[in-house]
């Protein structure tokens, strides 16, 4: 493996990194040069020292394999993490090493869990800093990096199959230059309308800004303490909702959409079987909360029933209550949209909804076999035969993650955290979602949480973000022979 080729492109990338620091530094400037002004500048000529110098030393201009375009992406991943605490740690306040690293990889993996017990203190150019580590991990930094630099011919396609799960790849039916195009538009194009429909009804700039970063992304960083609740506005509510519900759905379909093609997604099965478990989980919420008398109408409870459930299932984890006190058939029903999870080709995390319907028409052929042994049935979606090999690595998919839930648990219950807790934590984590229940519900944070469960739920959320295998390889030494 030729590594100043790997260390090559990664600097592309922290270049990349090191211009939207630039950009968050504009901000703190336009703020009246703000607390987060000194700390942002520096990280940003930091970043980019690390970043130009492979690209200085190293000139070989040569095509990457398979093995070294893995080794791009899960650096790149690592890297922009790791010079992403560069602006927390210089500026200090709550952020030691261990609590930057994990704001650092909750922005950049779209999880939106927090260390900050005051995330209103922080100056704007750090507040735009943590959005727009959303904003670049929302696609992943490696695609992002893709769309703006030039054409890098088989080196692009070859980032591009490594980066983009099997799954996602599915609904776009272009050359790997318009895929990259497709991504840009429709990622600009619902930023852009989120930012301006969330103006008109009563945000500032600088806040519709920060929320519509998040909410395409599906991260969750609200630049106020009490998150979307703060607000108490209908009107922000619903186009929250709509925008989260719309960047769960692949975006090769919503292009498709808008374009006339018939491979939209109203012809999808996966986008019906999404809006339909959406639409169940809203009105089982609604119900709930109505009958439990949580909201005094039944149109109240339906709003915040449906806010929670759409937030969840995208994994974006924006908050207008505190779940944790919400009845317990309520909380069971978000555990179940934390797992999961939206489309895949979205920015949406967890399990997702095109491996969930799999396994449900697996289940089903299974059942149908047992009736009869002789019949020849294939598992279809969205109209195509799927492979044994896909069907295959999908339910190896779901058992990895269950195993990884599982794992994080122990290791959060080891470090004396109570087990909902420490399950909830685990799930969210990996979910890349944000808020899970009991001490580190929709109202609350991980600053109190001990130490090695942040480097552990750091971990969870990478393998999330990067669907397990992507990160685990790296440990793997016999896949390098």
């Amino acid at each position: 493996m030729r590594t100043g080729l790997v260390l090559k492109y990664i600097g592309a990338v922290l270049l990349i990194v090191s211009t939207f620091m630039l950009l968050s530094a504009g901000v703190s400037w336009l703020n009246g040069m703000d607390s987060g002004f000194t700390p942002l500048m520096l990280s940003c000529v930091l970043t980019a020292i690390l970043g130009a110098f492979p690209l200085i030393f190293v000139r070989c201009k040569e095509q990457i394999n398979a093995k070294e375009g893995y080794c791009i992406v899960t650096g790149a991943w690592l890297l922009a993490c790791l010079v992403g605490t560069f602006p927390y740690l210089l500026y200090g306040g709550e952020f030691n090493f261990i609590n930057a690293w994990f704001e650092s990889v909750s922005g950049f993996t779209t999880t939106g869990s927090t260390i900050l017990t005051n995330v209103e203190a922080l100056p704007d150019g750090l507040l735009f800093w943590r959005s727009l580590t959303h904003w670049i991990g929302g696609v992943g930094v490696v695609l992002f990096a893709l769309m703006i630099l030039p054409s890098l011919g088989k080196t692009r396609t070859t980032l591009y199959s490594v980066e983009l799960s099997s799954f996602a790849k599915d609904n776009f039916h272009f050359q790997t230059q318009k895929i990259i195009r497709v991504l840009l538009t429709v990622y600009i194009g619902l930023t852009a309308c989120c930012t301006v429909l969330l103006k008109i009804v009563g945000m500032d700039w600088f806040d519709a800004v920060n929320h519509s970063f998040a909410s395409i992304a599906t991260g969750g960083f609200s630049t106020k303490n009490a998150s979307i609740a703060e607000y108490d506005n209908f009107g922000i509510e619903a186009i929250l909702t709509l925008f989260c519900f719309l960047s769960g759905l692949h975006f090769g379909l919503i292009y498709s959409t808008f374009t006339g093609s018939r491979n939209n997604i109203f012809r999808s099965d996966v986008a019906r079987y999404y809006f339909l478990f959406t639409a169940a989980c809203s009105i089982a919420l609604a119900i709930n909360l109505w009958g439990e008398d949580i909201y005094s109408s039944f149109w109240e409870a339906l709003r915040h029933g449906t806010f929670q459930a759409v937030t969840i299932i995208t994994t974006t984890g924006f908050a207008t209550a505190d779940t944790t006190i919400w009845p317990p058939f309520a909380m069971v029903v978000l555990f179940l949209c934390t797992l999961h999870g939206a489309c895949a080709g979205s920015t949406a995390g967890g399990i997702k909804s095109d491996r969930v319907l799999l396994s449900f028409k697996m289940t089903s052929n299974r059942m149908r076999k047992q009736r009869h042994p002789n019949a020849v049935l294939r598992i279809r979606l969205n109209g195509v035969a799927q492979e044994d090999a896909t069907v295959n690595f999908a339910m190896l998919f779901i058992v990895m993650y269950m195993l990884f839930i599982i794992l994080g648990t122990l290791i959060n219950t080891a470090c004396g955290v109570d087990f909902i807790t420490s399950l909830t934590a685990a799930t969210t984590c990996i979910g890349n979602v944000g808020p899970g229940f009991g001490e580190v519900g929709s109202m609350s944070n991980f600053g109190a949480m001990p130490d090695v469960m942040k480097i552990s739920s750091s971990a969870l959320m990478l393998l999330g973000r990067l669907e397990i295998f992507g990160l685990i390889q790296l440990f793997l030494i016999k896949w390098w022979v």
